[in-house]
């Protein structure tokens, strides 16, 4: 037992002999670590995402077990459910003297549009990065005009999408004109709102998967392309069955990255609809801020932020334990 808690002792805290045969404390060889002599480096990081990150997270869950509605302070002392089964079931919580509806509907327009958004974005960058890898001119200006939309805000983004949308003068309607097409409502028709924002989103971020494609490309070695032309395969075919499956690790890094902008889609349908975009158009996180802040619900807001948080967990998890399975964390 002894020789037990001395190995122990050396292996956390260093050994107590010298060289020499001398001993030395047990203090001066833990202040010997790396990891303590680079404390005042990583500790203030550590403890300040500890606090503002965790927990901020750990607190919003409590905050989804009680009745708070942003008067007073929040009563931990009988912490339930309630919140959560009113937003999968519905019906008059004891906090309000109002009906909810359940999340279901806002949850199905989220899913659908990272779906949508995400395939579609994957694809068109995919394409992009394909004719971009083909040595054509001008390569690093079109680069730049793909990549640029993405240094935009939503925000920005949202508002210049409206002018296009515009029925009356806008380039989208004009274009529509010159072929005996519309004006169409694009905005204010409840078909087309998610739609428009998912088109939007797409035209944003596509430039995006075209320069992570493009580097998974060029990290492809040229023996593979040449030896599926000596094959005799098509273009299409040699890209379809040898090179596309090679891909996979930056379409999977590309989807995560993707996916979570789709769940932060707030501020673009909040600078195109407001806190009431319409059933067809209404997602997670504006009827997140719209029940906090406008009906003062604050605990029903924290259980669907949960929720949200939840469904990042979802695409973010897999693909973190993907990367430590394989060891590259």
């Amino acid at each position: 037992m002894r020789n037990f808690i001395t190995r122990l002792r050396n292996r956390w805290f260093g050994s107590d002999v010298r060289t020499d045969g001398g001993e030395v404390s047990s203090q001066r060889s833990l202040l010997r670590r790396d990891s303590i002599r680079s404390a005042p480096f990583w500790l203030p990081p550590f403890l300040l995402v500890g606090l503002f990150v965790y927990g901020a997270v750990t607190w919003n869950v409590l905050l989804s077990l009680t009745d708070f509605t942003g008067l007073g302070s929040p009563d931990y002392s009988s912490l339930d459910l309630e919140n959560y089964v009113v937003a999968f079931k519905g019906g008059t919580p004891t906090w309000s003297d109002l009906t909810i509806d359940p999340v279901w509907n806002s949850a199905t327009n989220t899913v659908l549009l990272m779906i949508v958004f995400s395939v579609i974005c994957l694809a068109l960058g995919l394409l992009l990065a394909i004719l971009v890898d083909r040595n054509i001119r001008f390569e690093n200006t079109l680069r730049t005009i793909y990549l640029l939309p993405m240094s935009l805000s939503f925000v920005v983004t949202a508002k210049f999408w409206l002018y296009m949308y515009n029925p009356d003068t806008g380039v989208i309607n004009v274009a529509l004109g010159m072929f005996g097409i519309g004006p169409i409502e694009i905005v204010q028709n409840p078909e087309l709102k998610l739609w428009a924002v998912a088109f939007a989103l797409i035209w944003q971020y596509s430039g995006y998967a075209m320069i992570v494609y493009l580097a998974a490309l060029r990290g492809i070695p040229s023996s593979h392309f040449e030896a599926a032309r000596v094959d005799g395969a098509s273009t299409v075919r040699m890209y379809w069955r040898v090179i596309v499956p090679q891909l996979r690790t930056a379409t999977v890094s590309a989807l995560v990255v993707i996916m979570v902008f789709a769940l932060k889609a707030f501020d673009f349908l909040y600078s195109m609809y407001g806190y009431q975009p319409g059933p067809s158009a209404d997602i997670l996180a504006t009827r997140m801020i719209r029940v906090a802040y406008e009906n003062q619900n604050w605990a029903y807001g924290s259980t669907i932020a949960v929720i949200l948080f939840v469904m990042a967990l979802f695409i973010v998890a897999p693909y973190v334990y993907s990367q430590y399975r394989r060891g590259d964390l």
